[in-house]
Formats: C-alpha cells, sequence, structure tokens
C-alpha cells in the first residue's frame, strides 16, 4: 500500500551513498519484503540525493537518532540503522521498516503518514535528529 493516498510527501535528502546502499538492500529485498521494499524503492526515486557532506546535520540519515511524535502524542527515540544491527530492545528500528522508510531524510517539523504491517496508517513529525560523526581517525 502506497503512501501516495494520504496526500504529498515531504521533500526528503539522502547521502548519495546511502541512496546507493538502500537501493540495494530494497532490490535485494524484493522478494522477501515486497511492500517495504518498494516503498524504500519509492522514497529513494523521490529523493533530493546530495553528496555526503552535504546532507544537513538535522536530516535523518542512516544511523542517526531520531525524536519523533507518533500519531499526535506518543514520543519515541530511535536509531535508524541497517537490518543487521536492528534491536527495538535498544530502540535501533531497521531501514527495512515501514516506520525506518518513513523516517529516512525527514527533517525537524516534517510529518509523514506511513501505512503499518498490519495496514493502518500513522503519522509522525520528527522533533529532533543526532546524527553522530565517525572518527576521521581509527
Amino acid at each position: 500500500m502506497s503512501n501516495l493516498q494520504y496526500g504529498p510527501k515531504p521533500k526528503i535528502v539522502v547521502s548519495d551513498s546511502d541512496h546507493t546502499r538502500l537501493v540495494s538492500l530494497a532490490t535485494a529485498a524484493q522478494e522477501r519484503l515486497p511492500e517495504v521494499a518498494e516503498e524504500l524503492l519509492t522514497e529513494m526515486e523521490r529523493a533530493d540525493v546530495v553528496a555526503a557532506d552535504a546532507v544537513p546535520a538535522n536530516v535523518v540519515r542512516m544511523g542517526s537518532t531520531v525524536t519523533f511524535r507518533a500519531d499526535g502524542n506518543q514520543e519515541r527515540h530511535v536509531t535508524l540503522v541497517f537490518p543487521a544491527d536492528a534491536d527495538i530492545d535498544k530502540g535501533r528500528v531497521s531501514i527495512m521498516t515501514p516506520i525506518g522508510t518513513a523516517l529516512i531524510g525527514l527533517s525537524p517539523g516534517q510529518s509523514i503518514t506511513w501505512t503499518a504491517r498490519d495496514g493502518r496508517a500513522h503519522e509522525l513529525t520528527v522533533l529532533d535528529v543526532a546524527t553522530s560523526r565517525a572518527p576521521n581517525h581509527a
């Protein structure tokens, strides 16, 4: 089910390196997780793809810790990760989940409606984004 039925989606920004990895991941997952893979590919198609150092610090990217409000009331804090690093008990949400796909590329103040695996529509609004930068040395 596409989010397009809920109206226009907000503009998103994705780094070229995340874009390449996420398109490959979604393409590989099309048989196993067709709905999420299709939604992630759709998000990557509409994203403004820029160099990694040109992505604003407050944009959700892989590894970002995001504070958002779900359905107008519940505030949550999660870190967006690749599937191998996902651990919901530690607040690490996979990009290959409906909510992970909804979060990528958003910035504080933006809202998006997304469809959960049970078919129910939800809305989230990003409140804050913290991005950990990899150290320049080992």
